[in-house]
C-alpha cells in the first residue's frame, strides 16, 4: 500500500510515495547537516539527488538506511514510519543500499557472492546445506546486471564497473523495493556507464531508485527528475531542463559574477564561457 501525501508548496497536489522524507533534521556536534528536508519518491521512480559536496546527499541517504538518526522529523516507508527502526530491520522491509567503493567479496565468484546476498533471507537449515546449481532468481540477476559472461570468475579480476555492477546484482538478490546508490557510475568508462544507465531505467518500474551523482554527463543522459540539495535543504526539484534553468540553482553553482547581458559567467581571465550547470557536483 503506498502512502498519499501532500507535496505542499512544491505543487499543492497528491502524489503516491513509497519513500516520504517528513521535516528531517541531523545535527552532529551542533552542526544542521540536514535542515528540515521534505521529500517524497514515487513507487517506480528513478530519482536523481545532486548537489556540492558537503550539501547533506549521503547524510539523508543515511537517515533513510538508519545509519543516522534524525534529530528532527520523520521517515515513511509504504506508508509505515520507520525512523526507529535498525538499519536490518530496514533492509528486511525492502531498502538496499550500495557505496561509492563496491563491498563485494573478492575471493569469491560472481554466482557465490549473489547466492551469499541472496541467502539472507533464507531459513537457517537451508544456509546449512550444500548450494546445488544456481537459483533461478541468481541466474536472471546475473543476467540482467549483464555479467553472464563472467558468472565464474572471482569478484577480484572484474573490472570497476564490473564490481559496481556485481554490488547491485547484490542487492537486487535481496528482492528490495527501494534501491539508494552513491555515484553508480564513478570510474567507470564511458561504454559501462552507458550499460549502468540502461540498467537503471530498466529496473525502474520494478524498483524505485534513489541515485546520488556527480557525473552531470550521466544525469543529463539518464535523469527524469532531479533534487537539489544545498546546505542540507532542498534548494530545488524537478526535471533536468527545470533544475538547470532555475536562477537559484545556476546562482548556487555559479555565483555571482557572471555577464547578465550574454547570458555567461566571468572566468578569471576575464573572458565569458556559456551559462550552464556543469558545475554542479
Amino acid at each position: 500500500m503506498a502512502l498519499d501525501i501532500g507535496v505542499g508548496s512544491r505543487g499543492g497536489g497528491v502524489v503516491s510515495a513509497l519513500l516520504h522524507i517528513d521535516g528531517v533534521s541531523v545535527t552532529f556536534d551542533g552542526f544542521r547537516a540536514i535542515d528540515h528536508v521534505d521529500l517524497s519518491v514515487d513507487d517506480g521512480e528513478l530519482r536523481f539527488l545532486i548537489g556540492p559536496n558537503g550539501a547533506g546527499k549521503t547524510t539523508l541517504v543515511d537517515v533513510v538506511t538508519g545509519l543516522a538518526r534524525p534529530s528532527a522529523g520523520r521517515v515513511l516507508f509504504d506508508g509505515c514510519d520507520i525512523t526507529g527502526l535498525r538499519d536490518f530491520r530496514r533492509v528486511q522491509l525492502g531498502i538496499g543500499r550500495s557505496f561509492q567503493t563496491p563491498t563485494v567479496f573478492d575471493a569469491l565468484s560472481v554466482v557465490d557472492n549473489l547466492d551469499l546476498a541472496a541467502s539472507f533471507r533464507r531459513p537457517i537449515p537451508a544456509l546449512l546445506r550444500r548450494r546445488r546449481g544456481v537459483s533461478s532468481l541468481v541466474q536472471d540477476t546475473i543476467d540482467r546486471v549483464g555479467l553472464a559472461a563472467a558468472a565464474d570468475r572471482p569478484a577480484a579480476v572484474l573490472s570497476h564497473g564490473q564490481k559496481q555492477w556485481l554490488e547491485i546484482g547484490m542487492l537486487l538478490v535481496q528482492q528490495p523495493r527501494l534501491l539508494l546508490l552513491d555515484e553508480p557510475v564513478a570510474g567507470m568508462s564511458v561504454e559501462e556507464r552507458e550499460a549502468t544507465g540502461q540498467l537503471l531505467r530498466d529496473l525502474a518500474g520494478d524498483h524505485t531508485i534513489v541515485v546520488i551523482e556527480h557525473d552531470m554527463a550521466f544525469l543529463r543522459r539518464w535523469a527524469h527528475t532531479v533534487t537539489v540539495l544545498h546546505e542540507g535543504k532542498v534548494l530545488a526539484e524537478g526535471s533536468v531542463a527545470e533544475v538547470q534553468a532555475d536562477p537559484v540553482v545556476r546562482e548556487v553553482y555559479l555565483g555571482r559574477a557572471r555577464d547578465e547581458r550574454s547570458g555567461a559567467v566571468a572566468v578569471p581571465d576575464g573572458s565569458t564561457v556559456p551559462l550552464d550547470v556543469e558545475g554542479v557536483a
